[in-house]
């Protein structure tokens, strides 16, 4: 049965409609933070809302509802939870074998301090694996090394979620604006650089906020200079990079400048007051066959932290090294032509209100080219790297996904939503209702980006999702579009540190499933602030006030 999306489905007044559409998020938000009912219930209690307004108020058939739960719940399987669990059993084979201990060593060498170690890791070299990977894997890297340095879990975790902001509009080589300029048809050069000239800002304040989660404003007044100077140099060169190289290597460039920069001063600058955190025992649930191993070498790496600081950070290294192996031109054209399978979801006729197929009826499976699955061949290569048994790998693999069930729940469930709500035109609904608000859409624009990110928890599916709403809404309003569409991208990089898909990633990640109650009240003030301020800055982009700053 042919279903076509409706915008306005209660009493014809959008208003109504879009407040009716947000009643599966706001009950989601308020379950997690004000109630702080486990991740995986509410997930599952606003998954069930959302199937009962699709049918009962825009009319969706009941088989095409579940049938789009379905879609969503296995994307949350794969790619989501397949870059999560071998991200995560990489850290366990780490773990068991005591490098990890070396790793937290080694980190500390390049500086004892908390607070700049906290710079390094989320921010710099998260945004080196924003730039290779995304889908919540630089949360799940990242959360981990920060409690190896002592950062107390659920702080790391939040540092983690924070951090991964800046870079996410130019993650994954330029996906999210390569994927923007598909759907609304405008130059990938032009969007790329007017993202150029928005998420520098962000990124000259993150490490700032780091530091201040990390040891409030203590921690600022004693290590402004380094936060400063690494968001300075990673706003730099991505302002760079977007408008005079490539998208595609912005955040790889970004990245690297950011580290030498702060590497480099480092060499002359230490805080006055050095915090050191304690070290840190076993993450992410622990590993009980390493205390059996019975093997000397792996017990004193695990209690001294000796050993080659190389072989302790070569898993990270080999992950770098084969995603940057992945966009090598032969490469990436033979994953592509022999990794990618695209089908259509069985059950679904969906039509857009303009009458067009819906795109998430296409399910596009990347298995050989996918994040998890390099991340999977890594895996094997550190146990090569480890000389980690097939048994003892196996029996990490067992416990990491054992130590992941209920996040799994999760996951499914939210991206399950994300999709019951996409396909019935809930989003949609929501998206349009801001639409509606004239030349101060350019206020709201990248709050529509956020919202986006929040539900779906990614900003290429919110670029799919608003990009054409974006572009019609500044035709219609007389905005410049490419200023609204790359806002959509850079406004939504701050909803994805509340998106239950990446509290649930960070949650698990740092051994605490059931704990993104607790993360989402941590960072929600923050997501919320963040955004105010930069929707502000926006509008003040289409107006002569910043208006020079458009690309022209």
């Amino acid at each position: 049965m042919l279903y076509r999306q409706v915008l306005d489905p209660l009493g014809g007044s959008l208003a109504w409609s879009a407040l009716c559409a947000a009643i599966p998020l706001l009950t989601l938000f308020v379950l997690l933070g004000v109630f702080r009912v486990r991740a995986h219930l509410a997930a599952a209690a606003s998954l069930a809302l959302a199937v009962v307004l699709a049918v009962a108020v825009w009319g969706m058939p009941v088989g095409q509802a579940l049938s789009g739960a379905a879609e969503g719940g296995f994307y949350g399987l794969f790619p989501i939870l397949w870059i999560l669990v071998n991200a995560l059993w990489i850290y366990r084979l780490t773990e068991i074998t005591g490098w990890f201990g070396v790793l937290r060593r080694s980190i500390r060498t390049v500086s004892p301090d908390q607070r700049v170690q906290a710079i390094l890791i989320a921010f710099c070299f998260g945004a080196l694996i924003e730039a290779l990977a995304g889908f919540g894997t630089p949360v799940a890297i990242t959360a981990v090394m920060l409690v190896a340095v002592g950062i107390a879990p659920v702080k790391a975790a939040t540092v983690a979620l924070v951090a991964n902001t800046a870079p996410v509009a130019f993650g994954s080589m330029g996906v999210p604006l390569t994927t923007l300029a598909g759907v609304t048809g405008l130059p990938l050069d032009d969007l790329g650089a007017m993202a150029g000239r928005q998420t520098p800002v962000i990124a000259l304040f993150i490490p700032l906020v780091l530091v201040l989660l990390v040891d409030g404003r203590r921690g600022v007044r004693q290590t402004w200079p380094a936060a400063l100077v690494a968001g300075v140099a990673f706003a730099i060169g991505q302002f760079l990079a977007a408008n005079y190289v490539s998208v595609e290597v912005t955040d790889i460039i970004a990245g690297i400048v950011a580290v030498v920069a702060l590497l480099g001063f480092l060499r002359v600058w230490r805080p006055a007051e050095v915090r050191q955190g304690v070290a840190a025992p076993a993450v992410a649930g622990g590993s009980s066959d390493a205390v059996d191993a019975g093997r000397e070498a792996e017990m004193r790496r695990r209690e001294t932290g000796e050993g080659s600081a190389l072989m302790a950070f070569a898993p990270y290294l080999v992950i770098v090294v084969l995603f940057a192996i992945t966009q090598l031109g032969p490469v990436k054209e033979w994953l592509g032509a022999h990794g990618v399978h695209q089908f259509a979801w069985p059950g679904l006729d969906v039509r857009t209100p303009g009458g067009q197929p819906a795109s998430a009826m296409t399910f596009k499976l990347e298995h050989l080219k996918a994040a998890g699955t390099i991340l999977l061949v890594a895996g094997l290569i550190t146990m090569a790297l480890y000389r980690v048994s097939p048994g003892r790998a196996v029996r990490a693999y067992g416990a990491t996904l054992h130590q992941l069930r209920w996040t799994i729940v999760t996951v499914t469930c939210v991206l399950a939503l994300a999709w019951v709500m996409n396909l019935s035109g809930q989003t949609t609904t929501l998206g349009t209702a801001l639409a509606h608000t004239g030349e101060a859409f350019a206020l709201l624009s990248p709050v529509v980006g956020w919202l986006g990110v929040a539900v779906t928890g990614s900003d290429t599916s919110a670029n799919s999702l608003f990009g054409v709403l974006q572009v019609t809404a500044a035709r219609e309003t007389g905005l410049d579009p490419v200023l609204l569409a790359s806002a959509n991208s850079t406004g939504g990089v701050l909803g994805k540190m509340i998106s239950p898909q990446n509290l649930a990633v960070a949650a698990a990640a740092i051994g605490m499933a059931g704990s993104e109650s607790t993360i989402f009240r941590r960072v929600i003030g923050w997501s919320l602030g963040l955004t105010a301020v930069f929707a502000v800055f926006v509008y003040l982009q289409s107006t002569p006030v910043l208006g020079w700053m458009v690309v022209g």
